[in-house]
């Protein structure tokens, strides 16, 4: 690939993002709330962590770092500058910044971070293994990665109802809402096609890391990996 997709996770954040936070909470019934909060609250973060961001959006997973953990050195980083900025807008930190990049090649140090943080970003990357060898690079022993992620759920009738929503429901609302219609079609497809190929743990010890914990939330529908280094 894989500039083309580049490309193209680039222009569609760029065209949905003065909707996407009103559309994320709204889609998920708010839940995506809890979904933040629990993966952190598993990953054990602490007040003094450095904390990378990556694919950050419009900053709710490095937001709620902050206020709820009491995080204050916090590093946002994503390809889609309109987000950077609305994340700039939503809270300012004294030690922290964002920083237009991709997880693939991440302009940091070799062991620059106790912990990241990705959410609903994975199954965007063009490398997703390069990714992680990032990942692991840039984070010091012992650090913590901690992956939130869309999934297909086991249960056969969860699984209809879901992907009767995802395919029908989400896309109509976000041809409704949103000023590029297409990024609603990408969102089921590109779990639909993460769920199929992508072994999440598998790629993390491929990566080097050491320890992978893997926790389903609200009957499967989302994944926590939490990778240690």
């Amino acid at each position: 690939m894989n500039l083309d997709k580049k490309k193209y996770v680039q222009t569609m954040f760029d065209s949905i993002s003065k909707k996407y936070d009103f559309l994320n909470h709204l889609l998920s019934a708010g839940i995506d709330f809890y979904w933040r909060r629990k993966a952190l609250k598993l990953t054990g973060l602490r007040p003094e962590a450095k904390l990378l961001d990556v694919a950050c959006g419009t900053g709710d997973f490095a937001n709620d770092a902050h206020k709820k953990f009491g995080v204050k050195n916090i590093v946002g980083a994503d390809l889609s500058l309109k987000m950077l900025k609305l994340f700039n807008k939503k809270f300012n930190y004294s030690q922290g910044r964002t920083i237009q990049a991709v997880a693939e090649q991440m302009p940091f140090k070799d062991s620059a971070f106790t912990n990241i943080t990705v959410a609903f970003g994975v199954r965007n990357f063009y490398d997703i293994k390069q990714g992680f060898l990032e990942f692991h690079r840039v984070l010091e022993k012992d650090g913590k990665a901690t992956i939130l992620e869309f999934k297909m759920p086991q249960n056969f009738l969860i699984k209809k109802i879901y992907d009767f929503y995802f395919s029908r429901i989400l896309p109509l609302i976000g041809k409704i809402i949103s000023s590029n219609p297409e990024a609603y079609k990408y969102l089921p497809e590109s779990v639909h096609s993460f769920d199929k190929k992508i072994d999440l743990k598998g790629l993390l010890y491929e990566a080097g890391f050491s320890n992978v914990e893997y926790y389903t939330l609200t009957f499967g529908l989302v994944q926590v990996a939490i990778a240690e280094k």
